[in-house]
């Protein structure tokens, strides 16, 4: 059975399922495996990395390329 046909047969006995303990234990699953797997894919930035990243952003700043946390929220708001 490939992924496609055991995400749709997972979907379908999940769909079925009428006790809440299972279903939470099932979402708290998913949630933790998510975010292992993220943590996973993420790796540690070199001090060079960091450093040109930290200079960048002096520029950025001195040249008034920045946005205030407040304004940053007001575009965030529109997006829903």
């Amino acid at each position: 059975m490939n992924i496609e046909a055991r995400k749709i047969s997972f979907i379908e006995e999940f769909l079925k399922l009428q006790n809440e303990d299972i279903i939470n234990s099932l979402e708290e699953l998913l949630k933790k495996r998510k975010a292992e797997s993220i943590e996973e894919k993420i790796e540690p930035m070199s001090i060079e990395a960091l450093n040109e990243r930290i200079d960048k952003s002096m520029e950025d700043s001195k040249n008034g390329r920045v946005i205030q946390a407040e304004g940053l929220k007001a575009i965030i708001n529109k997006w829903d």
